[in-house]
């Protein structure tokens, strides 16, 4: 009898033990963990494979969150409704801390496109579900298109016909993101064919042919959504449409539309804002070049012509020198024909060619008289504009030139003929700053080789100081398998940055402009052992941001004949 009734204690005794721990406690501590499990495994794993962020590391470094997550458990003693509740509250911080840290550290690795980054915002996240949901009822577009008057463009029926209109447009803007292109041009190319070119980083790249009735419903379905006049075909029109997506960000699409003989014409720039607007420190300049500039920029008067081709960053370094000067205690102005970003503390002009009123060069010399401390022109379409900034007041006020030129001496070159007084263009010139665009190797896929010692004798560098330089590489090994480099697209490179050559002018070389000796000009700079464009660009390869091919895809001059007396040459390109 009492040894029963013993063992009836023992075994009430062993089931209060296990009725000590609630049945909802484990599994209140345990569903961060399948959660936290789930997001790693279907979302964070599989970024780190598809930029190659580190797989392995990112596992282990999971792996010990989640172990340090289960030693909370196991050893912070749960006492009551506030242990409890503090040991959940820890293990639910490691487990968010863990995916906090990842999306911290690959969101600034640039081998991560900006449109590919993680976010934690669960709010816009379910947003965007919500969106995506709506527009599933109404057909599969992908796309979210907000057009004139931040209203949304809801895609029309399956069934319709605009329904394959809106797919045809959405695909090209598909591709143009997957290539990484800042503009895509939707133009004719004969009687029943348009073609669509994608301009990635500054290189045209073609695209699909597309049929001439298909490529003007599309046009057209564009110009709708910014709410442009969708029947005037002639004239140049401008809007603005903001698009989004799965996996991407805001993006501010700017449309411009305009008519020919040949059709109507339509250029898409993607965040053209952002496009321009760089810090100064960041342009690409040398560290004597920016120092130069920097210099200028601290003192009043003169002219300095920013030189630049086409798609070349003229609108990037005119605005960013501009932002060298204190906009608060100095009166700046610029005149524009297009103005491509708003800078704080600028007056910025627009001028309209089409609208009623004064002509370039007018509203260039109205500006000029109101003597203001810096005025920044970034077109000269005239010659008379070109004398109204030479017979200025230039003692005080500081003119920055933008011209097209593919060399610091064209830019001298093309202002003297244009101002129509060789000495009186300079006397007033103060400097010329001739700048390009070359493309930057991926980080992720460029490969390095070791040069031989005659290349590098060519290209004027020292064969015991350059060991090595890298080239465009396009594919990394998965597996021991090329496959193509997911950073880039198979390209090689990824972005851009400027290549500069910074030129004083001083008594000596305002003598030989006034006499249009332009070989001696071409010499007096190379005697200053200045940085030239091309010497400034060989630098950036050999500290392997960029290849030697592409600094000589960059800096080759076409033929042309010289546009004065003496033949010309390239001092600064």
């Amino acid at each position: 009898m009492l040894e029963s009734l013993t063992i009836a204690q023992g075994s009430a005794t062993l089931a209060s033990g296990f009725m000590l721990v609630s049945v909802w406690k484990p599994i209140l501590l345990f569903a961060p963990f399948v959660a936290w499990a789930w997001f790693v495994s279907s979302v964070l794993d599989k970024h780190a494979q598809r930029f190659f962020l580190g797989q392995e590391k990112w596992a282990l470094i999971h792996m010990l969150f989640g172990l340090a997550a289960l030693a909370a458990i196991i050893f912070v003693p749960i006492g009551g409704f506030a242990g409890f509740g503090a040991t959940l509250l820890i293990v639910i911080a490691l487990l968010a801390g863990d995916i906090g840290l990842f999306v911290a550290i690959t969101n600034r690795d640039e081998r991560v496109p900006e449109g590919a980054r993680l976010t934690l915002d669960f709010e816009g996240m379910k947003a965007a579900r919500d969106e995506k949901a709506k527009v599933k009822q109404l057909g599969t577009s992908e796309l979210i298109i907000v057009g004139a008057k931040k209203m949304k463009v809801p895609p029309p029926p399956k069934e319709s016909p605009e329904f394959a209109v809106r797919i045809a447009a959405e695909q090209i803007i598909d591709k143009a993101f997957g290539m990484h292109a800042s503009q895509v041009d939707i133009l004719p190319a004969n009687e029943s064919t348009y073609a669509a070119s994608y301009l990635v980083d500054g290189v045209r790249q073609p695209g699909d042919p597309v049929a001439r009735n298909d490529a003007v419903q599309i046009i057209d379905f564009w110009k709708s959504c910014a709410g442009l006049d969708v029947q005037d075909r002639r004239r140049k029109l401008q809007g603005e449409v903001s698009i989004s997506g799965e996996g991407m960000s805001s993006t501010t699409v700017s449309l411009i539309t305009s008519g020919s003989g040949s059709g109507m014409r339509l250029s898409m720039i993607f965040n053209p804002a952002e496009a321009v607007r760089r810090k100064p420190a960041d342009l690409g300049m040398l560290d004597k070049q920016f120092e130069l500039v920097q210099s200028w920029a601290g003192e009043p008067g003169g002219v300095v012509l920013l030189a630049g081709p086409s798609d070349a960053g003229r609108t990037t370094t005119f605005y960013t020198v501009l932002k060298l000067h204190d906009a608060y205690t100095a009166n700046i102005s610029t005149i524009e024909l297009d103005i491509e970003d708003a800078i704080e503390g600028i007056k910025q002009i627009r001028f309209d060619p089409s609208a009623d009123g004064p002509d370039f060069a007018t509203t260039v010399r109205s500006n000029l008289r109101r003597d203001p401390d810096v005025l920044g022109i970034a077109e000269l379409p005239d010659t008379e504009t070109a004398a109204n900034i030479a017979r200025a007041d230039l003692e005080r006020s500081r003119v920055y030139l933008s011209l097209k030129a593919n060399s610091a001496l064209e830019a001298v070159q093309l202002y003297a003929k244009a101002v129509g007084d060789p000495k009186l263009a300079a006397d007033g010139l103060k400097g010329v700053i001739a700048h390009r665009l070359v493309r930057a190797l991926c980080s992720n896929c460029k490969v390095a080789y070791s040069p031989t010692p005659d290349m590098l004798k060519k290209l004027g560098l020292p064969p015991d100081k350059v060991p090595q330089l890298f080239k465009k590489g396009g594919q990394v090994l998965v597996r021991n398998k090329p496959e193509v480099c997911p950073v880039c697209n198979g390209v090689g490179y990824m972005g851009q940055t400027g290549v500069f050559g910074v030129f004083p002018i001083e008594d000596e070389e305002k003598a030989l402009i006034a006499e249009q000796n332009w070989s001696g000009l071409r010499s007096a700079m190379r005697k200053r052992q200045l940085p030239t464009v091309q010497q400034s660009a060989l630098r950036k390869a050999v500290e392997g941001m960029t290849s030697i091919e592409e600094v000589t895809r960059v800096t080759a001059e076409p033929k042309k004949p010289a546009p004065s007396k003496s033949k010309s040459a390239e001092p600064a390109a």
